[in-house]
């Protein structure tokens, strides 16, 4: 695999022409809140577990500092959501991870991310539309289109990142999202290779929250992630985009289970990553074992 890094301006004009207003912003009705712009969460490798309740796989290996360690990806097989076939997969691939293996998935083999996996990513944009929204990702391409104010349709068809419906209340955007391919590579909820099944139904709920209700949520994400450095202002006191999103999957999981995501508004421009495939592993530096045919005797 190969990460090449571009770098792109966004010019608010450009995002303004292919933004349609959204209804509901004058006249006395109530107003759509505004998720427009680039927003990051540069931590790894998971998400921000809940306070309490259920809540996502999490690293059993952890750095000296005690947070989740990113070159180990051992995920905890023994969390009670698991059914015992899935704990079992999960177990596989964390003893791959202590191996020092690094086992594929769909980010470092270039294809797209389901929900919520797709949270991975560090960087994120969103466009508001009156009939659609659309979630751009730094990594990929993955995007991501929801039907606004619509229903799932009654026969549907399963796709890379499933079919997402979204409305407002009051201030919070909340889509809902089912039919998630599953014969796919790589079917898997997050980077410990928890499975999912065609039950998948996540639910995200995203609403704009100030510096001092936004410090729980980094607070937990701190405890438990990686901080990458870069694109962080720490004098920033202003809005915060948070997402809780519940999953739930019968086939895989005993209960349902919430985490959240705590971004902040981007300081520096979007910077998106394009992975393609290619003979060279990233992760390892080194040149992928490619089967060649044997030199003539002659």
């Amino acid at each position: 695999m190969n990460m090449q890094r571009r770098e792109f301006l966004i010019v608010a004009a450009v995002v303004a022409a292919v933004a349609t207003p959204v209804s509901g912003q004058t006249g006395g009705v109530a107003s759509t809140p505004d998720f427009s712009g680039i927003w990051v969460h540069p931590t790894l490798p998971g998400f921000e577990p809940p306070l309490s309740g259920p809540g996502p796989v999490r690293n059993r290996s952890r750095t000296p500092n005690g947070v989740s360690n990113f070159n180990q990806l051992v995920g905890d097989y023994t969390n009670p959501i698991l059914k015992p076939e899935a704990a079992e997969v999960v177990k596989k691939k964390g003893e791959l991870s202590l191996a020092g293996v690094t086992y594929p998935s769909p980010a470092n083999q270039c294809w797209p991310e389901p929900v919520p996996f797709i949270f991975k990513n560090f960087g994120m944009m969103m466009i508001q539309r009156s009939q659609e929204v659309m979630i751009l990702y730094d990594e990929g391409p993955d995007v991501r289109h929801v039907r606004m104010n619509q229903p799932h349709p009654a026969k549907m068809t399963p796709s890379w990142y499933g079919d997402s419906v979204g409305h407002y209340e009051g201030d919070t955007l909340v889509i809902d999202t089912v039919g998630t391919r599953t014969d796919r590579p790589f079917p898997m909820l997050d980077l410990y290779g928890t499975p999912y099944t065609k039950a998948l139904h996540v639910v995200e709920r995203y609403r704009l929250i100030d510096y001092e209700a936004a410090q729980e949520g980094l607070q937990r994400d701190a405890k438990e992630n990686q901080r990458v450095p870069g694109d962080l202002d720490p004098a920033y006191r202003g809005k915060f985009l948070q997402v809780t999103f519940t999953v739930e999957d019968e086939g895989v999981f005993t209960m349902p289970w919430t985490a959240t995501i705590t971004y902040r508004p981007a300081r520096d421009p979007w910077q998106e990553t394009i992975c393609a495939e290619n003979t060279h592993e990233y992760y390892y530096n080194k040149e992928s074992d490619v089967p060649t045919a044997s030199k003539p005797d002659f």
